[in-house]
């Protein structure tokens, strides 16, 4: 007995993907497998540890809990998508690099993604938010000092880099 595939249309990181795949292959396995974009990475398998989440129409989603059928037309983010479109780091990059927040860098992309969303909503977080708000990321490292460093830096990178777009006008 075959699989039954189906069409999809995959926009990740701004770039129309269309592939035609299995109906039960998981969002996670697409983006790394079909489209070769490895920055999403899978841990536990059950959406618990937030490693594999990515951007569904700028909402954190944990894409090992998704079929990609389900995202089809949707608008996905991976930790690719942070970026600049000339390579620069994203804010919530850039923190992590200066706070030393990747540490064995597994977990990164789920946090980065996590915290982007984050800040779009909330610019100006406490330290009880900005945990509150990675609860859900798990880090088998050291601990998560730096990356709540992290996302009050990023979050001051943000406002800063909002003041100086102002400032140009």
């Amino acid at each position: 007995m075959t699989e039954q595939q189906l069409p999809v249309t995959l926009r990740v990181n701004g770039v129309r993907h269309d592939r035609t795949v299995p109906v039960r292959m998981l969002l996670s396995d697409a983006l790394r497998h079909e489209l070769r974009l490895t920055g999403t990475h899978v841990g536990c398998e059950h959406g618990v540890c937030g490693a594999c989440t990515v951007l569904v129409d700028g909402r954190p989603a944990r894409s090992c809990l998704l079929l990609a059928v389900s995202v089809d037309g949707h608008e996905i983010t991976t930790v690719e998508g942070l970026a600049g479109a000339d390579g620069s780091m994203s804010a919530v990059q850039q923190a992590f690099r200066d706070c030393h927040g990747l540490q064995c860098g597994f977990c990164t992309p789920g946090f980065l993604t996590t915290i982007s969303a984050f800040l779009d909503g909330n610019p100006s977080p406490t330290e009880t938010e900005a945990r509150e708000a990675i609860s859900g990321n798990l880090c088998r490292c050291t601990g998560y000092e730096n990356i709540v460093r992290s996302v009050l830096r990023a979050a001051e990178l943000m406002r800063e880099g909002a003041a100086s777009d102002t400032d140009v006008r």
